[in-house]
């Protein structure tokens, strides 16, 4: 309690220390009740001296306030007994006077330096919880408000871009679109996540999840851009237009258009690969678009549904129960596995009766899988589709297809091949791109092209051979890479560099003349060398602007999910390959493909749908198509 005493009059301490180490003589009468309480309270009558000392330090005590129970009256200050509490004995009185008397403070007990580690952990956690809680609210927050974007000049050129994929849409987002007039062409007004559509069949992740929608991107840009939901049906390169149809159900008066252009990007991706195989195009489901993965499940979940029908023979039912998917890339392999997972997770507990006859097939006519992986992770894919019992048929080539079983040409070790028959209930065909009909259309009219069979050949700057202003990027063109999403996505990001130094380019010419011209028309030598000094300037920027290197593309590695919660990863090290597998793979697999979606939006939806599925798991009813619905008579 003195110490309490002292908080509140801090200029008494040095006083009170004397009074504590000298005896009580007649000058400190101030604190004597405090020591030796006779009374509930006392009073006295000090002397003019300490009258004086009193009122200096009842000044400075007005700063701050009193604790309960001290009042302090002109010359008087009154302490009561019940300030000390019922406690209070001389010897505590002791000890502090000891303890004053020595002059030392009272050493503190230094703190446990247990659990420190822990608690730096849990603040720095703790800190970096609430920055990221805060980046992710201003990243909605931004895309929510869109800010206010800036008209089209009609006096600039028209870039006119052709499909909404990968290489379209990288380009789109790194194009600053104030330098020209930007058209988009895309018969579907979304980006698709592609990595992740094998999961969208078997409900891991909902199709919603990975669509971004164009508008979405095209109202962030600074300057507007327009876009036109139609199918590019004929690019005319001698009269500079495309001309487009819309191919939605809902027509207006005016369905075909043309729209000119200066600069034309075609990306408009290629189509499914069959291969000239009768019954592919009539039997199989391909899975290319978000339509072809609710086409899937439906089939998927009808086959199951049929083979329970009511006295179903067990040859048909093990034929309606087996799922053969075709193409060993990654998009089978990985849709293999999610149909396994989705099996083993959720359909065995929900319909026990299909255990023993639910089956899948990968069907590869390559001696392995995932060609573009290291032997290693293919030999570990092997065996886990093995431990999975998913069976891997490589060597096997389709040859015909019908309603109720493929033929395939199967070669065995010995180099024998034989014709085999493989009943099937769902047949999903992943393997092969073929070019599309607009592509081949403009390959006609150039003379150039007459050689190409898989695409535009373009040169080192993705220009389309036999054109001027027309560039091609992504499945469409012919280049020495292969045809994926990586390579697409960086030819988007190189064309957006060299668009926006083209840009750049022409602003300085133009200013690089007008200054030619005031140079001329200068008459004082001090302007004349100003103006030239510019001049300079202005001729060594266009020339660091021009001075883009040829697009040259950079391998980031190989992800695939292989099934089990495992995937296997080949990636691009320094000057080497790191080869990896297994769970902690996995979980990098999905780091990575969380981190590739373009906006936060699809980022958040993405996990809660892993979070969904991991929880309550996958929904085992049907999907179906609202057109195609039948509603059932009423009782």
């Amino acid at each position: 309690m003195v110490h309490f005493f002292l908080f509140f009059f801090p200029s008494l301490e040095n006083f009170f220390s004397r009074l504590l180490v000298e005896p009580p003589h007649p000058v400190p009468l101030l604190l004597r009740p405090c020591i030796w309480p006779s009374s509930s309270a006392h009073r006295f009558s000090l002397s003019n001296s300490e009258t004086r000392s009193i009122a200096t330090m009842n000044a400075a005590a007005r700063f701050r306030p009193l604790a309960n129970m001290l009042v302090a009256r002109n010359s008087r200050l009154i302490v009561p007994r019940q300030i000390f509490g019922r406690g209070f004995k001389p010897q505590s009185i002791q000890s502090f006077r000891r303890g004053f008397a020595s002059g030392a403070t009272i050493p503190q007990p230094r703190p446990k330096k247990r659990f420190r580690i822990l608690r730096n952990a849990w603040r720095l956690t703790l800190g970096l919880t609430f920055l990221g809680a805060g980046w992710l609210a201003y990243s909605i927050y931004e895309t929510r408000f869109p800010h206010e974007q800036i008209e089209p000049d009609p006096a600039k050129k028209t870039l006119v871009i052709l499909g909404s994929g990968w290489g379209s849409v990288a380009l789109l987002k790194k194009l600053d679109t104030e330098n020209y007039n930007v058209v988009i062409i895309s018969p579907r007004n979304f980006f698709l996540f592609t990595p992740l559509l094998p999961s969208c069949p078997t409900g891991t992740v909902e199709h919603r999840s990975i669509m971004e929608p164009l508008r979405h991107i095209i109202r962030h840009k600074r300057a507007s851009v327009k876009f036109y939901e139609a199918e590019a049906t004929k690019i005319d390169n001698e009269r500079r237009v495309v001309v487009i149809n819309d191919l939605s159900d809902v027509k207006g008066d005016v369905h075909q258009t043309e729209v000119p252009f200066d600069y034309l990007v075609v990306g408009v991706g290629a189509e499914n690969a069959t291969f000239g195989i009768p019954g592919v195009r009539e039997h199989a489901c391909f899975l290319k678009e978000i339509g072809d993965a609710h086409k899937i499940r439906k089939t998927v979940m009808d086959c199951i549904e049929t083979a329970m029908f009511k006295n179903q023979t067990q040859e048909e039912k093990e034929r309606l129960l087996h799922m053969v998917v075709v193409g060993g890339g990654p998009t089978g392999v990985e849709f293999a596995a999610e149909l396994q997972d989705f099996f083993e997770d959720d359909l065995k507990k929900w319909i026990p009766d299909i255990a023993d006859d639910f089956h899948v097939t990968l069907v590869e006519a390559l001696p392995n899988v995932l060609p573009m992986f290291s032997k290693t992770l293919i030999e570990y894919t092997e065996k886990t589709f093995k431990d999975e019992k998913i069976s891997v048929r490589t060597k096997t080539m389709v040859r015909n297809v019908t309603d109720k079983h493929i033929e395939a040409e199967v070669t065995h070790p010995d180099g024998r091949k034989e014709l085999q028959r493989i009943p099937y209930g769902c047949l999903v065909w992943a393997t092969g791109n073929a070019v599309r009909q607009v592509v081949r259309d403009l390959m006609s009219q150039l003379p150039q092209q007459k050689n190409s069979r898989r695409g535009l050949a373009v040169n080192e700057y993705l220009v389309v051979n036999g054109t001027d202003g027309v560039w091609a990027l992504g499945d469409c063109s012919a280049t020495k890479y292969a045809p994926t999403a990586q390579v697409a996505s960086q030819q988007g990001a190189f064309l957006a560099r060299l668009f926006n130094s083209m840009a750049r380019t022409q602003n300085l010419e133009s200013e690089l003349n007008h200054l030619e011209e005031l140079s001329t028309q200068a008459k004082i030598q001090e302007d004349r060398e100003s103006l030239e000094r510019e001049i300079q300037k202005k001729s060594k920027a266009i020339r660091r602007v021009k001075q883009l290197s040829p697009f040259e593309y950079s391998h980031q590695g190989s992800l695939a999910y292989i099934g089990m919660e495992r995937a296997v990863a080949d990636i691009t090290w320094f000057n080497g390959n790191l080869a990896s597998g297994g769970s902690l793979t996995y979980l990098f697999w999905r780091s990575a493909y969380l981190s590739m979606c373009f906006a936060t939006r699809n980022r958040v939806l993405v996990l809660m749908d892993w979070m969904k599925v991991k929880v309550f798991g996958r929904d085992v009813s049907s999907s179906f198509q609202c057109g195609k619905m039948k509603l059932a008579r009423p009782i």
